[in-house]
């Protein structure tokens, strides 16, 4: 039973890490580095992501600029490509050996669609977490059927679940909420 636990608060940590980092992506009005991070570039005759690639270092000089200086300058047409095509909604400015990408402030339009998608992407979580606690419930029943378990065990283990589930759901609503504050503020 404590190995259920285990695996399930495993898979509860990963589903709160990818909402995380999904959340980082959504431009809040701030220049950041993660906003960048995931942009899909073609180079070398391949395909990744910006920060796995490790093609350039990515500053934030001020809180409405990133700038983006390639270490092989033959790729800086390709980085320059990927910003465009990846729906930041920002044009970037090609010098001689660095892209730099000015941040404009968020429409009070735009800041109310980003809560929406926000949301969206925090239900999406949640139901990660569901789904981790519905498939580690179904292990806690299947072990009980087999005779491996005590009933006293089956209900720890299933109320250990549940507190795993509401702390999670609590942390995505705190995630939620923060992002939302940030999103408002203009």
């Amino acid at each position: 039973m404590d190995e259920i636990t285990k695996v399930t608060k495993a898979n509860m940590d990963r589903a709160y890490e990818v909402l995380h980092r999904d959340l980082t992506t959504i431009r809040s009005g701030k220049a950041s580095s993660q906003m960048v991070e995931s942009i899909e570039i073609s180079a070398y005759g391949g395909s990744a992501r910006l920060k796995v690639m490790e093609l350039a270092t990515i500053s934030v000089p001020d809180p409405k600029t990133i700038v983006i200086s390639p270490f092989d300058l033959s790729v800086l047409g390709d980085i320059e490509r990927g910003i465009n095509d990846s729906n930041l909604g920002i044009n970037p400015v090609v010098t001689d050996d660095l892209i730099r990408l000015s941040v404009p402030p968020l429409t009070e339009e735009r800041r109310l669609e980003m809560v929406k998608m926000v949301n969206q992407k925090c239900e999406g979580g949640k139901v990660m977490i569901r789904q981790a606690r519905q498939e580690s419930m179904h292990e806690v029943k299947k072990m009980n059927e087999q005779g491996h378990t005590s009933e006293d065990e089956v209900g720890r283990a299933e109320k250990e679940i549940q507190n795993l589930t509401d702390e999670y759901m609590k942390k995505i609503d705190d995630l939620r909420s923060q992002k939302e504050k940030e999103l408002m503020t203009v």
